[in-house]
């Protein structure tokens, strides 16, 4: 747990105990992926009035904006290095440029349900980028296993046998997974070149979404000048996916990373599409066919195999039960888990 945020709260500097911590990052995390899985209703919303490059450029421009107004309140010190700034752009474009316009363009034509689902497979991108293109990890056998799997889930979702539309909803889908491979990739271009930096999780997050806006502004020209057909309910839906969706629920997911490491926050991929089904099924009156949620299933077995968790899971079931005599002998009872992994 890195020591600059293990002493007080982020929004009021005044100290914490270690358990008071540890709940407020509990809350983080929910709060992240119910935001998150929020989303996909909120552009869908959005683009009732509004083009997919508005949605995109609405959103960074709200996520930058929020953000530089928290690093201005909290006085917080920006990198100097070039470096720093040359490796935030390209993650920049890569995890909020190019994703956000695939996703808003792909939703014109898909369920905000089924987007959620897809969604569900950056950890399987993840994998294939950092062990196949960045090797910063080596694949084990039981990675390339889980990207097979996941590889597998996402033919259930699309239901090839169904027959494929290739004018509209298969493209769009494709899309969507065109998206979560530029997340998959600046996960893994995190890893290689800005996990050393310094940066606290509100600065990453602001530079991250910032220099995506001023991106943003420069293509104004080309996805933004469009007319526009504004009711509450899409004034609402751009505010809360910009100033929530892409500000705070960025922090609020850095600081998970860095307290529980980022095999445990990456579990924020499951609450995610189940909000964003719900909402789309209560809130939108969207159908569910059955491959989607088996397919989702099987997506997210992908993603155990694929951060091997289940062998992890498995020797620490190991470990607790060749520690446990000796644990309850010395201390009465079962010790806390600890949260930094």
């Amino acid at each position: 747990m890195p020591s600059d945020a293990s002493q007080t709260t982020p929004a009021t500097g005044a100290a914490v105990s270690p358990r008071g911590r540890s709940a407020w990052i509990a809350v983080q995390f929910v709060l992240a992926g119910i935001v998150w899985g929020s989303s996909f209703l909120f552009m869908k919303v959005a683009l009732e009035g509004l083009s997919p490059g508005q949605v995109a450029w609405s959103r960074l421009m709200l996520g930058g904006l929020t953000l530089g107004l928290i690093v201005l309140l909290r006085r917080e010190h920006l990198p100097r290095r070039l470096r720093i700034w040359g490796h935030m752009t390209v993650l920049a474009v890569t995890f909020c440029v190019a994703p956000y316009l695939l996703f808003s363009w792909a939703q014109q034509h898909v369920t905000s349900g089924l987007a959620s689902i897809y969604n569900a497979t950056t950890p399987i991108m993840t994998a294939v980028m950092a062990g196949l293109l960045f090797r910063v990890e080596r694949l084990k056998a039981v990675q390339v296993a889980g990207i097979m799997v996941g590889i597998l889930g996402v033919v259930v979702i699309i239901a090839p046998w169904q027959g494929l539309d290739f004018s509209q909803g298969v493209v769009a889908q494709f899309a969507i997974l065109g998206a979560t491979a530029c997340y998959g990739f600046s996960f893994a271009y995190m890893r290689r070149f800005v996990s050393d930096t310094g940066m606290t999780a509100l600065v990453f997050s602001f530079l991250n979404i910032g220099i995506g806006a001023l991106i943003m502004l420069g293509l104004t020209p080309v996805v933004a000048l469009a007319p526009v057909a504004l009711d509450p309910w899409i004034i609402a839906s751009v505010v809360l996916l910009g100033c929530l969706g892409t500000g705070l629920a960025y922090i609020w997911n850095q600081n998970t990373v860095r307290a529980w490491g980022p095999t445990r926050a990456s579990t924020v991929t499951y609450i995610t599409p189940i909000v964003g089904v719900v909402l789309g099924v209560l809130v939108l009156g969207e159908t569910v066919s059955w491959n989607e949620p088996v397919g989702a299933l099987v997506v997210f077995l992908g993603i155990l195999l694929a951060q091997n968790r289940l062998v992890l899971a498995r020797r620490r079931r190991n470990d607790e039960g060749a520690d446990a005599a000796p644990l309850v002998q010395s201390s009465g009872g079962a010790s806390a888990p600890s949260l930094a992994d």
